[in-house]
């Protein structure tokens, strides 16, 4: 259940891919944050490669298995359908009512083993859901625009700087996605994902993504960009998995993302001062990539044509 202000947990254990920039620019801010401190009239210089540790690895595989077992659990029963859907009846209404008035619900979640947090040495997992209300759109044309990878850069840029689907069979994706975040310094990442879309009835949807291929990218845009090493780079982000829920009701279609994903740690000696930024960018973001959903497909008249 739900605590107010507090964390949701589940016992047991994209546009979609915009998400993945809430841990990466939480962690670039620490960094630029790291080179004020650390002396202001010195040359700004990029922090140490860090090494993604087989151990934060398996963590962090831990996690997202228990969170994908809940996730085919729920769907499998059909309650919670949405994370709202487990709230309080008179909670819950007001939710609907909210998000039918043009608000974005988020929440924080924590994935639980054995009703004990899953511990990540030597990484942070950021957790969060978001679900809205798109006024007016069919679950077809939603689904017709989120598929549209080709032209994600267009409908989420500039965060999404270049985009591409590799590889279509049927309702499996595998896409390219480009990356690019600026919040005092610049991160870029190359990313890869495979996506699968499972349609249920005329009214329900979901899928899931993984990405299966995260490379930080310097140089960007010169003669001489190139990528670092994989797992050996600044450790803006190193994993990250999504899942969404649609339902056609209303007269529009709700959407809910779920995204798990994986950074560095925080030095112990700032929590208290990037505490806040690691708090609130994931919401920041993870609503911004709704809220821009929403207005592609509202300012999109041919939504419902078939993605090429």
């Amino acid at each position: 259940m739900s605590r107010p202000g507090g964390k949701k947990q589940f016992p047991g254990g994209l546009p979609v891919l915009l998400i993945t920039l809430a841990g990466l620019l939480a962690v670039a801010v620490l960094f630029a944050l790291l080179a004020v401190t650390a002396c202001a009239a010195a040359p700004r210089h990029e922090p140490e490669p860090i090494e993604l540790k087989q151990t934060t690895l398996d963590a962090f595989d831990v996690y997202a298995r228990l969170t994908d077992k809940r996730n085919d659990d729920e769907l499998r029963t059909g309650t919670p359908y949405f994370w709202i859907d487990g709230l309080p009846e008179a909670d819950r209404q007001e939710a609907y009512a909210q998000l039918r008035g043009g608000q974005v619900r988020i929440e924080r979640l924590s994935t639980l083993q054995e009703g004990q947090p899953v511990k990540c040495p030597d990484g942070l997992i950021h957790h969060w859901v978001a679900v809205i209300f798109i006024p007016g759109a069919t679950l077809e044309q939603t689904l017709s625009l989120i598929q549209d990878y080709d032209h994600h850069s267009i409908y989420y840029g500039p965060d999404v700087a270049r985009s591409k689907i590799l590889e279509r069979r049927g309702d499996d994706f595998k896409v390219y996605l480009r990356f690019h975040r600026k919040k005092i310094i610049t991160v870029v990442l190359n990313t890869e994902h495979e996506i699968h879309y499972s349609p249920v009835d005329a009214t329900h949807a979901h899928s899931r993504s993984i990405a299966t291929r995260i490379a930080e990218v310097e140089n960007h845009d010169r003669p001489d960009e190139r990528e670092k090493p994989i797992g050996n780079d600044g450790g803006y982000l190193w994993r990250m998995n999504t899942w969404w829920r649609f339902l056609g009701r209303d007269g529009g279609t709700y959407v809910q993302c779920e995204s798990v994903s994986l950074t560095r740690t925080i030095p112990v000696g700032l929590r208290w001062l990037i505490g806040p930024f690691v708090n609130s960018i994931p919401r920041e973001t993870l609503a911004a990539t709704l809220t821009a959903t929403r207005t592609a497909l509202t300012r999109k008249p041919t939504a419902g044509a078939p993605a090429q």
